[in-house]
């Protein structure tokens, strides 16, 4: 599994969540939301650092990643995510 975030998007976490140079931001599974891969779950965020990660990018000076334990969920893909000019938004990709 692979792990890739643009610049766009890493700028657009840093400026909502007013992020300090070289934060770390954790994508997890959680319980409802929309768009999820797996039917009833989907992906959230929250800034803490690494424990086990299996996948981890750097983009904008911030550290994204992944735990081990919610490898299951991305079912052997990878996960880009990316700014979607339309909804001035991430939008994250399963590959």
């Amino acid at each position: 599994m692979n792990l890739k975030v643009t610049e766009e998007a890493a700028k657009w976490y840093k400026d909502e969540l007013e992020l300090n140079e070289d934060a770390s931001i954790r994508f997890y599974v959680r319980y409802g939301g929309v768009g999820g891969l797996q039917p009833g779950l989907s992906l959230a965020i929250k800034q803490v650092e690494a424990a086990e990660p299996i996948a981890e990018d750097k983009a904008g000076q911030v550290h994204f990643f992944i735990e081990a334990d919610d490898e299951w969920y991305f079912d052997d893909r990878s996960l880009t995510v990316q700014y979607n000019e339309k909804w001035q938004e991430p939008e994250f990709i399963y590959d």
